[in-house]
Order: structure tokens, then C-alpha cells, then sequence
């Protein structure tokens, strides 16, 4: 007997572009009842870091659906220059839109999330390998990671399963929207500008976002989530050899492939 299929209610913040926005036309498209919340032209309009404005979002959509199945916090903001020199308030930026953008979002739906419902953190490759002057990027990421996995050990009582999703380079306009300050000084000269040409010269490399959605929606799909997922053959290969190494070599080959100077 053929399997009646379940139209299934899914929450998606940043559906507006980018990852969430391809998640998003996939359930649409597939008969899934799919809400957005994004700072601009989704279901629902609102800085995913505002706590209490998300709460009201959240209490809204209790009115109209009974459960959530599928939480999908996608919304994030790409931040890159040196430690040293970045403004202070792009940095709250980062971390408000990239970890408390997520912790909001989670904090609102776990309540309305069905028994056996699952929530999909989007994190990222920079959350296990690190990059010259991507420092806040590549930390943000790495602590959606490591909530994702506090949370699995959190809900273990419970049917609903939490999992982290590291992509790898897609082609979207992430890129192109990344806030870059170039700002140097004697210390770094080039240095900041350089690297970064470096790291975007790899832009006809990325995954398309095709590739992309169809790797992700299967693993949603699973019927058991694994803690972490890493996107991309050369991600999985090397994520694998480096806890094989010294942490000092990882980095030292980390820098010499991107920290470039002249």
C-alpha cells in the first residue's frame, strides 16, 4: 500500500534568500505548509535577535497550526576582517543574528514543536575549520554547533532530535552580502584584503544551491539525525584527517593555504 503522504508544518527563519529561501520553495513546492520569518519579505517580518519580537511572531503562528514538525533556523549574517579592528557593534551583529538569532528561535518553537518533531541548526564548514580574519564568523557558527549538540543531550527524554548541518561553499549571495572591513594597519598591511580575495577566489567552486537543497532535505528526511552533518567530499575528507593531527599542524596548514600577505 502506497504511503499517504503528511503535509507537514515547517518553520523557517531567513527563508527570504540564500539556503532558507531554496529549503523553503522545496516544501512549498512539495505540499508542505512552510511559514518564514526574515528580517524583510517573508510570512512574517523581524530581526531574528529581538527575543521579544519573535515571541509574538511564535504566539501568532500557535493560532494557526497545531504543531511544528520542523524547525530550521537559517537566518545569518557573515562578518570578516581582522579581531584587532573590527567596530564592536558588527561584532554584536554577528553573534545577535548567527547564535542568538538560533537560541530565540529555538527558545519560541520547542513549545509548539511536536512529540517527534526535529530541529535543523544551520551551522557551517567555518565552524570546524578556521580562517584568518573570519575569526567572529567562524566562532559564531562553531557555538550554533555546539548548542546543537547541547540541546540533543537536553531533549534525550524526549522523541524530538536536534542535529547541525555544517554546508560547505554554496553559491548564493552570502558572499556578495558579507560585511568586510578592511580596516589595517602595520601589524596586518594587506594582509586583511588579501586573504580575503583569496578565500572568495573560490567562488565557481561552490556547490550550487540545487546540490545543496537536495543533500540537506535528505537529511532531513532520515528517520535518525546523527548529532552533525558535513556537507561536501573535500569538508568530510579532511574534517576526518585533522583529528588524526597535532592541533598546531592543523592550523599551521590552515594558514598557509589562506593567509595571504603578498
Amino acid at each position: 500500500m502506497k504511503k499517504v503522504k503528511t503535509t507537514k508544518n515547517i518553520i523557517i527563519t531567513g527563508s527570504s534568500s540564500g539556503i532558507g529561501q531554496a529549503l523553503r520553495n522545496y516544501y512549498s513546492q512539495n505540499g508542505d505548509n512552510v511559514i518564514g520569518i526574515s528580517l524583510e519579505g517573508d510570512d512574517y517580518n523581524c530581526d531574528v535577535s529581538n527575543f521579544d519580537a519573535m515571541k509574538i511572531i511564535f504566539d501568532d503562528i500557535s493560532k494557526k497550526i497545531d504543531k511544528i514538525d520542523i524547525l530550521i533556523p537559517c537566518s545569518g549574517f557573515g562578518l570578516s576582517g581582522a579581531v584587532e579592528l573590527i567596530d564592536n557593534k558588527m561584532i554584536q551583529k554577528e553573534y545577535d543574528v548567527n547564535v542568538m538569532g538560533t537560541i530565540n528561535a529555538i527558545q519560541c518553537a520547542l513549545p509548539l514543536i511536536r512529540e517527534d518533531g526535529r530541529i535543523i541548526n544551520i551551522s557551517s564548514a567555518c565552524a570546524l575549520f578556521p580562517l584568518p580574519f573570519r575569526a567572529f564568523y567562524c566562532s559564531s557558527k562553531a557555538a550554533v554547533s555546539s548548542l546543537s549538540d547541547c540541546l540533543r543531550m537536553e531533549l534525550c527524554k524526549t522523541k524530538i532530535q536536534s542535529t547541525a548541518i555544517c554546508p560547505c561553499d554554496i553559491k548564493t549571495n552570502f558572499t556578495k552580502n558579507r560585511q568586510k572591513s578592511f580596516v589595517t594597519n602595520d601589524r596586518y598591511k594587506e594582509a586583511i584584503r588579501l586573504s580575503a580575495e583569496r578565500i572568495d577566489s573560490r567562488e565557481d567552486k561552490r556547490m550550487s544551491i540545487e546540490k545543496a537543497t537536495k543533500i540537506i532535505t535528505k537529511i532531513i528526511a532520515k528517520k535518525k539525525l546523527k548529532p552533525q552533518y558535513v556537507m561536501g567530499a573535500r569538508n568530510k575528507f579532511l574534517y576526518q584527517v585533522q583529528k588524526f593531527f597535532p592541533r598546531t599542524w592543523v592550523l599551521k596548514v590552515m594558514t598557509k593555504v589562506f593567509y595571504r600577505d603578498k
